[in-house]
């Protein structure tokens, strides 16, 4: 049936975003290990802030965020004024693409860049140009060689989901001074606090007027359910966003728990620690029944199998087990399945079925 109301070119090429399961059919007591969320689950210290924030429900937010980008300037040595807050990482990347993109003009992501690269995008009537990248890392003189007059912007996460590689500093910096003035580079933070001193690539964005990087509060800081990201640019690019921001994208108990969580660096700390630990243990012990994987520097492994019929016969396994993996066919990677370091039960439950599938004892 075809209707006289027609959404604007792009929309109809989006394929709705699908997020990890949740659910097993016939499976009451499920293992999540399929979005990348923190075991630990958030600091008491924002549940607190949380719980405070009941009383004032009936309240309007604040609209400039001045207390949560105070917290995070303190925290992470940036100037708040530079700062940028919206629902998730996801939503500033929406208005990236929205502020700076449309029709006639590109988009650069990676072969398997996160999929909000392209949904945004095409959201924007900008179009989507894929680059390879080069086994399943970012590879800068692709993106180089992609870049047109038309070119907008170029996204890139670093670490990257769901390969789980990083792009050193050197790498990252030859690719911001190679691009040209009229594009912006968005580095996308997801997973930064994973690696250890890492700054996300802030000391880029303050060396240069082409970069910007988008964090979130959803992975280290256990806070998926409230949606709370932020964004640290050139004061040209967060004037721009400012502009297409809607003044309340984030209520009162956002704000509240994304600032007391920001400031909590034990938990910060804690998770770091126990994600490298369980991570390191997973990797090895998944290796010595012959899966392999790329040495990661998230808090998930992207485990490979000898083709795609294994990977969707063994995620089978593992669901009909209660362990939810993520499936990456999606991502162009369909011999691979992503899989979350959880608590330590769940990595050693997860890597005992695993073996069972292979016929070993795990």
């Amino acid at each position: 049936m075809t209707h006289a109301i027609e959404p604007k070119a792009g929309i109809m090429e989006i394929a709705p975003y699908q997020g990890g399961a949740s659910h097993a059919e016939g499976v009451s007591d499920v293992v999540k290990l399929s979005s990348n969320e923190n075991p630990l689950g958030p600091p008491e210290s924002a549940r607190e802030a949380l719980r405070k924030t009941a009383h004032l429900l009936h309240r309007y937010p604040s609209t400039d965020h001045m207390s949560l980008r105070q917290a995070i300037g303190e925290v992470h040595h940036l100037d708040p004024a530079r700062i940028i807050c919206g629902a998730g990482s996801d939503e500033i990347i929406h208005m990236i693409c929205q502020a700076y993109t449309g029709p006639g003009t590109e988009v650069i992501h990676t072969e398997h860049g996160f999929a909000m690269y392209r949904i945004s995008t095409l959201a924007s009537g900008a179009t989507p140009i894929e680059v390879p990248e080069h086994e399943r890392k970012v590879d800068v003189d692709a993106i180089l060689d992609a870049v047109s007059f038309r070119t907008r912007l170029v996204f890139v996460a670093n670490p990257a989901n769901p390969t789980g590689t990083m792009l050193g500093s050197n790498e990252m910096g030859r690719l911001a001074a190679e691009l040209p003035d009229h594009v912006l580079l968005v580095l996308d933070g997801a997973y930064a606090e994973y690696v250890d001193g890492y700054d996300g690539g802030a000391k880029l964005v303050d060396k240069r007027e082409n970069v910007v990087m988008t964090r979130t509060f959803s992975k280290i800081y256990g806070l998926g359910g409230l949606r709370v990201g932020w964004a640290y640019g050139p004061a040209h690019v967060i004037d721009v966003l400012n502009r297409v921001r809607g003044p309340f994208n984030l209520g009162e108990a956002q704000l509240a728990a994304a600032e007391a969580a920001v400031r909590d660096r034990e938990f910060v700390d804690r998770s770091r620690a126990e994600n490298a630990r369980m991570r390191t243990w997973m990797a090895k012990a998944l290796a010595e029944i012959g899966v392999m994987s790329d040495t990661s520097t998230a808090n998930f492994v992207l485990a490979r199998f000898d083709n795609a019929d294994e990977a969707d016969a063994c995620e089978a396994h593992l669901r009909a087990d209660g362990l939810l993996v993520r499936k990456v066919a999606g991502y162009k990677l369909p011999n691979c399945l992503r899989i979350t370091v959880g608590d330590e039960a769940s990595c050693r439950r997860v890597v005992h079925s695993i073996g069972q599938f292979k016929g070993q004892d795990g």
